[in-house]
């Protein structure tokens, strides 16, 4: 498919959030519900749904979940490095590690199944089953200078994180060799429709445009860096690994994904630089738009 073709939609919809947040189409309270009602059942009935009933074949993927795990923490420790030789103070630090690891899954499964289809959904699920816990705990770690109540915080914040756990449960059904019943595989289908669309409405009501002045050149340099340099290296790293085509594009295109609209959360959790956050999550989105024809010109 074009890509142009299969970003419209997604373009389409982020807008459509934008839009409805700044004439406020819709009332505030709704924002909040719907983006709860997505993240505890929507989505996590989509990832159910895909880990339930995809083959399984471990070995086929064992590769990609070697690149994908290196990659994540090569560019970790290639940021802590950077930390020391500049001593950038914790709170920036933790969210430039988010904007160059986390991951938009409503950009990602959307764009997975306009390009790759079925399959390339299920692909993308199993990657996000190993990537959420990874990232979350990297990112938790960068806001935190000691050791102190951060394992216990870390901990539980995987355990309640209801995405995590509708990979884990999905993996394991889809391991059972059970039947799930036609009733409830229709329901599951029907939610998980519903999930995407609203994922990607609520993603463009979250765009803070007007905290880019302050620090714009800072935030220019980390979205390119992120949208451009970062899957530009997971095509090299994915080569080296020797992947299957399907396997090289699918890496790509998730470490060109925006970073994700939830680091907002944690940013703020942590008392971080949550302004610098909303701006670089805002302009990494719109920035998307562009770099990710360009990419998928350049190395497909």
């Amino acid at each position: 498919m074009n890509i142009i073709m299969a970003l419209f939609p997604l373009v389409f919809l982020i807008g459509m959030g934008y839009v409805f947040k700044q004439t406020g189409f819709l009332q505030e309270a709704f924002w909040a519900n719907s983006e709860k009602l997505n993240y505890y059942i929507l989505f996590p009935a989509l990832l159910f749904s895909n880990l339930s009933s995809v083959k399984l074949d471990l070995g086929s993927v064992v590769m990609l979940y070697i690149a994908l795990g290196i990659l994540i923490i090569l560019i970790s420790l290639l940021l802590w490095g950077l930390k020391f030789y500049f001593h950038i103070p914790v709170l920036r630090f933790g969210v430039y590690i988010q904007s160059q690891i986390r991951f938009n899954t409503y950009i990602g499964l959307s764009l997975m199944s306009l390009m790759f289809g079925t399959t390339g959904m299920q692909l993308f699920s199993m990657i996000i089953a190993v990537a959420i816990p990874l990232v979350n705990i990297i990112s938790v770690c960068s806001f935190t200078q000691s050791a102190q109540g951060q394992l216990r915080f870390t901990l539980m914040s995987i355990v309640k994180n209801p995405l995590i756990t509708a990979c884990l449960f999905g993996i394991i059904f889809n391991c059972s060799g059970l039947l799930m019943p036609e009733g409830i595989s229709q329901l599951l289908k029907l939610l998980a429709s519903s999930s995407l669309p609203l994922g990607l409405i609520s993603v463009g009501a979250a765009l803070q445009f007007s905290q880019l002045k302050p620090d714009f050149g800072r935030v220019m340099l980390n979205s390119v860096s992120r949208l451009l340099g970062v899957p530009i290296l997971a095509y090299f790293v994915a080569q080296s690994f020797s992947l299957a085509p399907l396997h090289i594009a699918i890496l790509v295109v998730f470490f060109a994904l925006p970073t994700a609209s939830a680091s907002y959360i944690l940013t703020r959790f942590f008392n971080g630089d949550s302004q610098l956050m909303a701006a670089i999550i805002s302009l990494q989105t719109l920035l998307f738009a562009l770099t990710f024809p360009l990419l998928m010109g350049l190395l497909f």
